[in-house]
């Protein structure tokens, strides 16, 4: 069923849906046609300052509710989710421009990560640990950090908000949202749902916009806790301005300039299957795509020519199509990085550019498409040893280089970690000692073997090491990022033993 464009979209504060202190307001843009998906009010660091003040008079009575109950709020979420996935997975291609397939995988993420925390309120919560007296009963609890500011990135407009929103939520924290600004509509529907749940005023807010108000997020000394996905830039700045103030903390899962290692033992079915998942879903505009290829010399010749055959006829087209692999780039941003990088490695007496896709030929964009975001795969070799930029740089689009090495799998894995990121790879290899070698010493947060290293689930931690994260991971591990946890020691005697053969008599002069 065809979607309507929506009508201008407004915030959600405190139970109320509202077009804020501003009057400025900004567009949703179609990355494939251009077309205007939906005017937005844009936030103001007022707009965010209300929110925050809804979110913490509304925090005390939302933490005082059972997990149970809580979690009754998020089924609600999951069944429209899943009842609407089609629909709203048309949406997200619409906005943020990946093909329909991805479309659709985003809102099922969402209500897979709606479904574990719902679910995890049933389950036992908190560890008994033994005390050294045997007196003594010893417990871990958590409590809510309070409020929690959620700021989400485009590339996952749907599936990111719930990884921060859902386990936060059920832990008894209420929530400021501001999501991208690229994909607004996709917000407006996130905030329909706890709306249509009837989750109490406060508890959940809204605030559409751009980096002012994501920065009024960061910087209200109210929100106890920030998690952020999104570039490594702003999410160390992030980092730096929360770090070490009393009481708050962040939260923040940042970019990656990630590889897959090809090894001589690799079946080149599967190094070939998962070098073009890893670098060209999304249009490589994933945190996890990978932009550098770690092939053995063995087997390097065959695996560039059926790669770079690969990247030459990738179908590039409508994402709303079937047929379709790669959509476009987000948006004009993206585009000009993208072709800055790629400038920067023709010009380059180290590389060799082997496939050039940036400005598309008139055939393969879309009838009716020409103002879209229009990209396809670069691809280039150059040696290991070379200090061109766009090597370590995040690019985050369809360029990617091929590199040559000699040697164990030791050579593979020491080019993979020179990177300042280290976020996601993969390698691909039949010799399970490769493999454990790779597990053992690969600088990374999420490791794949005989995988693309794309493909995340909600049951597992995500985040990075190095510049690529910082406090817990996200997805699952975000339960520790939200709560805070106490340690409680309980005496069942009526006199008083203590741990380490500490002394517990009381001494006086008179004694």
């Amino acid at each position: 069923m065809a979607l309507q464009q929506p009508d201008v979209f407004g915030h959600y504060i405190g139970g109320e849906w509202t077009d804020g202190d501003g009057t400025a307001t900004f567009e949703s843009v179609d990355p494939a046609t251009g077309e205007t998906l939906a005017t937005v009010s844009r936030g103001t660091p007022e707009d965010v300052q209300r929110a925050v003040s809804a979110a913490e008079a509304a925090q005390e009575e939302w933490q005082a509710l059972s997990y149970i109950d809580r979690a009754e709020y998020l089924w609600d979420v999951y069944h429209e989710l899943r009842d609407r996935t089609d629909e709203l997975g048309e949406v997200v291609t619409r906005e943020c421009g990946k093909e329909i397939s991805e479309g659709r995988a985003d809102v099922v993420e969402a209500y897979h990560m709606v479904e574990l925390a719902a679910s995890n309120a049933r389950r036992p919560h908190g560890d008994v640990v033994p005390s050294e007296v045997a007196s003594k009963d010893a417990y871990m609890r958590r409590s809510p950090s309070g409020v929690v500011g959620c700021i989400t990135p485009w590339n996952f407009p749907v599936a990111i908000p719930y990884w921060h929103m859902a386990i936060s939520l059920v832990e008894g924290n209420t929530v400021v949202w501001k999501p991208a600004e690229q994909t607004p509509w996709c917000g407006q529907i996130v905030a329909e749902m706890f709306a249509d749940a009837g989750i109490p005023d406060g508890v959940f807010n809204l605030v559409q916009g751009y980096g002012d108000a994501g920065n009024a997020v960061v910087e209200d000394d109210r929100v106890d806790t920030v998690l952020f996905t999104g570039s490594a830039e702003v999410g160390h700045r992030v980092d730096e301005k929360i770090g070490g103030r009393p009481g708050r903390n962040a939260c923040c899962e940042m970019g990656g300039k990630n590889s897959v290692v090809v090894t001589g033992e690799a079946d080149m079915d599967i190094a070939l299957h998962s070098a073009v998942m890893s670098s060209f879903k999304t249009t490589g505009q994933r945190c996890v795509s990978s932009e550098r290829l770690i092939v053995h010399t063995d087997v390097y010749e065959e695996f560039k020519s059926e790669f770079v055959d690969l990247a030459e006829r990738v179908a590039v087209g409508d994402p709303l199509s079937e047929e379709t692999f790669m959509g476009p780039l987000a948006d004009a941003d993206q585009v000009e990085k993208f072709g800055r990088y790629n400038e920067m490695v023709r010009g380059s007496d180290d590389a060799t550019v082997l496939v050039d896709r940036e400005d598309l030929d008139a055939e393969e964009i879309p009838d009716g498409a020409d103002d879209g975001y229009w990209v396809g795969p670069f691809v280039y070799e150059v040696d290991a040893d070379t200090d061109l930029a766009p090597f370590y740089e995040e690019v985050f689009g369809p360029h990617v280089a091929l590199v040559e090495y000699e040697g164990d799998v030791e050579r593979a894995v020491e080019i993979q970690n020179d990177t300042d990121y280290g976020l996601a790879g993969a390698i691909v290899s039949d010799d399970y000692r490769e493999l454990n070698y790779y597990r053992d010493h690969a600088e990374l947060g999420l490791a794949y073997a005989n995988l693309p290293c794309i493909g995340a689930e909600v049951q597992l931690p995500f985040g990075g090491v190095k510049q690529s994260g910082s406090g817990p991971p996200h997805a699952r591990e975000v339960i520790e990022a939200v709560t805070e946890r106490t340690a409680w020691t309980l005496n069942n005697s009526r006199d008083i033993e203590m741990a380490q053969g500490l002394s517990a008599d009381i001494k006086t002069g008179d004694d």
